[in-house]
């Protein structure tokens, strides 16, 4: 089973920060943790990250549900310069839910000079159909605000140059 949450909202900003920002910038000011996600501590293996077919493994803090340390593999599915990213977590090391891999786009369209519309999309995809309900759930409301969470710490990010780490 698969379950798709996509929001939108726009950035004031260049269409170049708009669309590299959220990927060649420190994951760690991103995925800053919300309830039992833990917050993202630092990656390794990460020479290629940003170029299709490039990877890296995330470290996360300790939560509730995670001891912390080497959390997934992220992969770069592909990459349209200015306009947009797909993405692939997967790996995971601890359990989730019942859930195999998490497919993430990030799709930027200028609507105007500094004017940005965003769309940001996860697909989740759940292998196990008796958590599907539990997984359905998860997506529309945990995830759902989670994605907006981390929106806006790439928005935040976006608007004061934050230098890119990734090329």
């Amino acid at each position: 089973m698969t379950t798709t949450v996509t929001i939108k909202n726009t950035f004031n900003c260049s269409l170049e920060r708009a669309f590299k920002t959220p990927m060649l910038c420190d994951v760690s000011k991103i995925h800053t943790g919300f309830g039992l996600m833990p917050r993202v501590t630092h990656c390794t293996d990460d020479a290629s990250w940003g170029k299709p077919g490039g990877s890296k493994r995330v470290f996360t803090a300790p939560s509730p549900t995670f001891k912390g340390g080497e959390a997934s593999m992220d992969r770069v599915l592909e990459r349209v310069e200015n306009r947009y990213w797909k993405i692939e977590v997967c790996e995971f090391k601890s359990w989730m839910l019942g859930f195999s891999k998490f497919v993430g786009e990030w799709k930027t369209t200028e609507l105007k000079p500094n004017t940005i519309l965003i769309e940001y999309t996860y697909t989740l995809h759940a292998d196990v159909i008796w958590f599907y309900p539990l997984n359905w759930l998860f997506a529309n409301t945990f995830w759902r605000m989670y994605m907006k969470r981390v929106l806006e710490n790439v928005r935040k990010l976006a608007y004061s140059q934050e230098p890119y780490i990734y090329e």
